[in-house]
């Protein structure tokens, strides 16, 4: 660190790259152009470098082109971090990385608790269904639907979910409720692409013991979301995650078929660097997802 310069040096460096004199940058500075010259002739000496072609206007020298974006990014991250700062009022930020239907369905409808509880988190929720990368992506902690296996960081089992078919109230006064899971057979079953973390169609018949074959399809949806969206307007039979479905469920816009255990074999799992599990406001999600999740899971049992 022994050529960072002052924080105001730096400063003028950022303006000046923004205009074609010293002396318009001096007049968005509020200080003399001779002080502008001598802050940046002395930013110079300091780096070993020319960073500006001196003449009727100002231009970049390489070495100045390729400084002023970091110099910029410095400022810009500087002054969104203070408002932040500013925002939280004292608050622990805490951004949590997790996919898209999990934070809409499960989480979403539970962080006024976690607001209740602890007013003290201030939590940002982030959406990707990619895998997360801590040293890339802008989140202190995940929450992740798989098997498990992150090497090198922090992880902790929340819970499994059941799957079971569900359908709307419209649907079954059209071809009326199913006596014994073969008749679904019959009925237009819903299905996914591409999901490998969550068995199909087949592997739900076959854990009940009937061999399904010559399944007509029409449409596959591309997302958990998509395929619910569609049994809530009759359009068929969604193989559905019970986490997904709990508001369908209790407000009866969707109808839960056969009590079958069907345990999902992927599960949801907390996920941070290693180490950051300790910090206090990190121990306090926890702790709370811990309770939410057994929550979930004694409700989830058939």
């Amino acid at each position: 660190m022994r050529h960072l310069p002052p924080t105001a040096t730096l400063r003028t460096f950022e303006v000046a790259t923004r205009h074609a004199t010293f002396t318009s940058a001096a007049e968005e500075l509020c200080i003399t152009q001779s002080a502008v010259s001598h802050q940046l002739k002395n930013l110079e000496e300091i780096w070993g470098v020319q960073l500006f072609q001196r003449g009727k206007t100002l231009s970049l020298t390489p070495a100045g082109a390729a400084l002023a974006p970091i110099v910029r990014a410095f400022f810009s991250n500087l002054e969104t971090t203070l408002a932040d700062v500013r925002e939280q009022k004292g608050r622990m930020r805490l951004r949590v990385n997790t996919t898209y239907s999990f934070a809409l369905k499960w989480l979403l409808p539970r962080l006024p608790e976690l607001a209740r509880l602890h007013p003290e988190i201030l939590v940002s929720i982030e959406s990707s269904d990619e895998a997360i990368n801590f040293a890339r992506d802008n989140a202190s902690v995940a929450i992740r639907f798989g098997y498990g296996h992150y090497p090198a960081l922090f992880s902790e089992f929340m819970f499994r979910e059941q799957l079971f078919p569900v359908a709307s109230p419209a649907l079954l006064q059209r071809f009326g409720l199913p006596d014994a899971p073969a008749q679904l057979l019959h009925y237009p079953l819903l299905t996914r692409d591409g999901a490998d973390l969550v068995p199909k169609w087949a592997s739900w018949f076959k854990q009940v013991g009937i061999s399904m074959e010559g399944l007509q399809e029409s449409v596959r949806f591309a997302d958990t979301n998509m395929t619910i969206e569609a049994a809530l307007l009759g359009q068929g039979v969604a193989l559905a995650r019970s986490g997904h479905v709990e508001k369908e469920l209790e407000d009866g816009t969707l109808i839960r078929l056969f009590a079958v255990p069907f345990p999902s074999p992927a599960a949801y799992y907390f996920v941070c660097p290693q180490g950051l599990e300790t910090q206090p406001h990190i121990v306090d999600f926890r702790h709370w997802l811990q309770a939410a999740s057994q929550q979930a899971q004694h409700n989830y049992q058939v």
